[in-house]
């Protein structure tokens, strides 16, 4: 393998989306940076990769850039993974991603699983312009920035945990009006993949009877 950075991403639920690139790079690098080695471990056995791995995640990232970076100088072909998805999408990867175009490193990245681009597709909403909002602030700044989004008139995507999922749709609904459209996608690719569509006041009636569970994307429409 080539000396350079390779991001690659693996699947969101589902082991059969990996691509075919995507083990043969992981099968061939020298070594593979992940963001929870007990996780990525699981997918790395599916596919029988022997590669050694090491922990690369947001507690460490600072810390571990420089020394990836003098590695691959050095002739180490390094790739990043994350849990889930395509690194450096709400994910690690945005640092090391940087140091190496500063250092003049060449960076591959695989095309592959990302869970806001499914959730928006099967959303109903427009798709020709959007914005990513991964997710949004818990506390400091959180107002601010539901105040700017109600004037977005381009559709907005959002990630949440399910124990904040209520909380989120009911600000959503304050701030954006309970008649806005909203589609929310649960367990993509997974077995239980779900996908609720309607208004944010039939949305948030939907799950306050039912629990949230899962890991969310929340598709939002624009501003009229």
């Amino acid at each position: 393998m080539e000396s350079k950075l390779y991001l690659v991403p693996t699947p969101i639920g589902n082991l059969e989306d990996i691509t075919l690139r995507a083990i043969k790079v992981l099968k061939e690098v020298d070594l593979i940076l992940a963001e929870d080695t007990r996780t990525s471990g699981k997918l790395l056995k599916h596919f029988e990769i022997g590669t050694q791995m090491q922990s690369h995640h947001m507690h460490n990232e600072h810390k571990m850039v420089a020394r990836i970076v003098e590695r691959i100088k050095g002739g180490d072909s390094i790739a990043l993974i994350s849990d889930a998805g395509t690194p450096a999408i709400s994910d690690p990867g945005f640092l090391l991603s940087r140091a190496c175009v500063e250092n003049g490193i060449e960076i591959e990245c695989l095309p592959g699983a990302t869970a806001f681009v499914p959730a928006l597709v099967n959303s109903g909403l427009p798709n020709d312009k959007f914005v990513f909002e991964g997710f949004l602030p818990v506390k400091k700044g959180r107002q601010t920035r539901l105040i700017f989004l109600a004037e977005e008139m381009r559709t907005m995507i959002f990630y949440e945990s399910p124990h904040k999922l209520l909380k989120t749709l009911t600000h959503f609904s304050e701030y954006f009006g309970e008649d806005r459209p909203v589609s929310v996608s649960r367990e993509l690719t997974k077995l239980y993949e779900e996908t609720v569509r309607g208004t944010l006041g039939e949305v948030i009636a939907h799950f306050t009877k039912k629990d949230p569970r899962g890991e969310f994307v929340i598709v939002v429409g624009g501003k009229k």
